[in-house]
């Protein structure tokens, strides 16, 4: 019996770590199938090669922009913001998404009487920066061939657009936003 169970078991064995190697096999040729156009995608949009006074070449790669802030919301508890054009994926495939445009630095900070934004876009021309707002919602986009720029900035209360304000200044826009009038609470006289 025993010399019957060996070959037997013997062949159990290498079948399991030859179904397994034959998985870790498709697995890997998936990844570099994926790293492969996630290069090629690069090369095309994110590489660019220029010639040098010297007339030797230099090649450059980029804009690659990640980042976040921190900042403790009014709660007291920690509100944490990503910016840049490079996101990581949680699960799934592919791990890094790139954007063409990037996503800016923002900053929400509200008042008893406002809601500002303020935005970190280095680069453009204030003609190139536009806005759209809504009472719960600003959008941050600037499409130039150097550089673009895309934010939807969720607003924490809501505001009155249509009398908005905003200055761009040394690469920083500033974005003032009225509340939006709240109802007046009147004193009621008790009897």
């Amino acid at each position: 019996m025993g010399e019957e169970w060996f070959p037997f078991r013997r062949r159990r064995i290498w079948s399991f770590f030859d179904e397994m190697m034959r998985e870790m096999e498709e697995f890997f040729e998936r990844e570099f199938e994926d790293i492969e156009k996630m290069v090629s995608e690069m090369s095309e949009r994110y590489v660019r090669e220029r010639t040098l006074p010297d007339g030797s070449k230099v090649r450059e790669y980029g804009p690659f922009v990640y980042g976040y802030s921190i900042t403790i919301g009014p709660d007291g508890k920690p509100i944490i913001r990503e910016f840049g054009n490079v996101k990581p994926q949680p699960y799934g495939r592919p791990r890094i998404s790139i954007k063409e445009e990037r996503e800016p630095l923002v900053d929400v900070m509200t008042t008893d009487d406002e809601v500002k934004v303020i935005a970190e876009i280095p680069g453009v021309e204030k003609e190139d920066i536009k806005l759209e707002g809504t009472e719960d919602t600003l959008i941050i986009s600037v499409d130039t061939p150097e550089r673009k720029y895309y934010k939807e900035v969720k607003l924490p209360v809501p505001v009155d657009p249509e009398r908005a304000k905003s200055n761009y200044k040394n690469g920083v826009l500033e974005v003032i936003l009225p509340r939006k009038g709240r109802p007046r609470g009147y004193q009621i006289k008790v009897e």
